[in-house]
């Protein structure tokens, strides 16, 4: 089983996820030419891709879906909220691409196993995706405003974790935002701080767990430094290793920066 980050951050997200019988897109929030390069990168084409899933409408994880499909075909799937609140955004899709999923229902392509999941976030119907094989669990969690018991479940023995650390609390508070789309990010509907996101990491650790990367950054509020040293710290205080017992790092904002490999 194959992860890679093609994109994570506040400006766009897409992630891969295969096996040599099955690929996947979990967002397709960049330009579908960004898209095409990640996946070149990766040795993978954009025909190879079976479906594409969308976790919620906002535009940095839909903006080049619409350009993907239509370019190979590529079938889209989402909740019925996204796709009432961001159909529109992908423009003139054939209705044999749409397909509509339902949280906590598994979706079977090939050999993947995907079920998605219910998230605190504003928009009309966001979810998570659990993606899994007989053997292995890869988990992809953003644009969380707060944790939850559904989270904490699916996040439960995964192998890999793709999760938020958005903001850092006191950069947000200083920073140029106004007061309006602080109280945004900083509510149970908006982002995840890189605190809260140590705290989970801890919270749902197993033997199984061995890679996680950090998501979702704001270009604003964040650094990739401050949020792998904040996670560390609280890792350290609840005795994971981190180098030891879990290789943690920080997704790229754009452009491949490595694939991880389950074997």
């Amino acid at each position: 089983m194959e992860f890679a980050t093609i994109a994570s951050g506040s400006s766009g997200n897409c992630t891969y996820i295969g096996t040599k019988h099955t690929k996947i897109l979990v967002d397709a929030g960049i330009s579908g030419k960004s898209i095409d390069a990640g996946l070149d990168a990766i040795g993978v084409g954009g025909r190879d891709i079976d479906a594409i899933f969308i976790t919620h409408e906002h535009d940095d994880h839909i903006k080049g879906a619409g350009v993907f499909s239509r370019k190979y075909g590529t079938p889209i799937y989402a909740t019925c909220g996204t796709w009432l609140g961001g159909e529109y955004k992908m423009k003139k899709l054939s209705p044999l691409v749409k397909n509509v999923v339902t949280h906590d229902e598994n979706i079977i392509i090939n050999d993947l196993c995907i079920k998605p999941f219910n998230i605190p976030h504003d928009a009309k119907e966001p979810v998570g995706y659990c993606v899994s094989t007989d053997k292995f669990k890869v988990t992809v969690a953003t644009d969380l405003g707060h944790i939850t018991k559904t989270l904490m479940d699916n996040l439960a023995e995964s192998n890999i974790m793709l999760l938020e650390s958005n903001h850092d609390p006191d950069m947000l508070e200083n920073g140029p935002y106004p007061e309006i789309l602080k109280r945004r990010i900083r509510g149970d509907k908006g982002h995840l701080c890189n605190e809260y996101a140590g705290k989970l990491i801890a919270c749902v650790m197993s033997g199984r767990l061995s890679y996680v990367r950090l998501g979702h950054l704001s270009i604003e509020n964040n650094t990739e430094q401050l949020a792998y040293k904040t996670v560390e710290e609280i890792l350290n205080r609840y005795k994971i290793k981190v180098g030891t017992y879990l290789d943690m790092a920080v997704a790229s904002r754009s452009g491949v920066r490595e694939v991880i490999e389950l074997k």
